[in-house]
């Protein structure tokens, strides 16, 4: 019988390299509020969008053991650069232990759905653009869509230090924004779970002209579908939540409501001692 070792009142996981897929979680809570959720923040690590293939999959894997410890029976992993580099990795490891879900297929299907014989746009980190993971996913549609890909190195930390709709983080959106790679795009994947914070500032740039995709609502609605597919769906009371990460900093704190929408406490879980 499918899933007799996993039950609906455990505990999704969700993981990411810092407090930036607190957006997801966000997302989860409001689509999911019965469900329990552990969140852990590599933020010891990050950004993990500069590090090697091998160097994220070592940290997924032990932030993985972690979150199977705490019983969760779905792992999200929260981050583009770790979607790219780890989920197949992650998903052979975990096996029936647990379900596994990353932020990019969610993505990719919308695009898909939506925009055939079109051209979409994508920003996000160097190892998210380089990987050329949602090339190929996009290409495997065959639907005939071209995707024009864009690094954007300085959003994360100009985001992680709360540079956010102000000047300085306006000129840095309008110097990306304008580059001729994404000229002519009809809309615009937001590829990091960072920048639904500055969704507001992407939307009033472009208006009316192109739609701004945010993972999080659709990795949100992608888990209700696994969940309730594979019957593990919790329906009663109120779930409860805790966000571990691996380095403690007043910066991450003072930042968590603006990831999360409210305040968040977060533990210190040195994970590597």
């Amino acid at each position: 019988m499918e899933n007799n070792l996993l039950r609906p009142e455990q505990p999704l996981g969700i993981f990411d390299s810092g407090i930036g897929g607190l957006t997801v979680a966000h997302a989860v809570t409001r689509l999911l509020p019965s469900e329990s959720i552990i969140y852990f923040g590599d933020t010891a690590h990050l950004p993990y969008g500069d590090k090697s293939t091998a160097a994220i999959q070592a940290y997924s894997i032990k932030i993985c053991d972690l979150l199977l410890q705490q019983g969760a029976k779905v792992i999200l992993i929260a981050c583009n650069s770790a979607s790219v580099s780890a989920y197949d990795l992650v998903r052979e490891y975990v096996g029936s232990r647990a379900k596994v879900l990353n932020v990019i297929d969610p993505v990719v299907h919308y695009i898909g759905e939506n925009y055939a014989n079109r051209t979409v746009g994508l920003i996000g980190t160097r190892r998210t653009v380089s990987s050329g993971v949602y090339r190929q996913k996009i290409k495997a549609l065959r639907r005939n869509i071209t995707l024009k890909s864009l690094a954007t190195p300085l959003l994360v930390p100009m985001i992680e230090e709360g540079f956010v709709h102000n000047r300085l983080s306006q000129y840095i959106l309008d110097m990306y924004l304008t580059h001729k790679q994404l000229e002519s795009v009809e809309a615009l994947i937001l590829g990091c779970t960072h920048y639904p914070l500055i969704r507001p500032e992407v939307e009033a740039y472009y208006g009316d002209r192109l739609e701004v995709i945010d993972s999080s609502e659709m990795v949100a609605r992608a888990l209700y579908q696994l969940l309730e597919e594979h019957h593990l769906l919790n329906q009663s009371g109120e779930g409860t939540k805790r966000f571990l990460v691996s380095d403690f900093t007043r910066t991450f704190q003072s930042q968590t409501r603006l990831f999360f929408g409210e305040k968040v406490e977060l533990e210190t879980y040195p994970l590597w001692e």
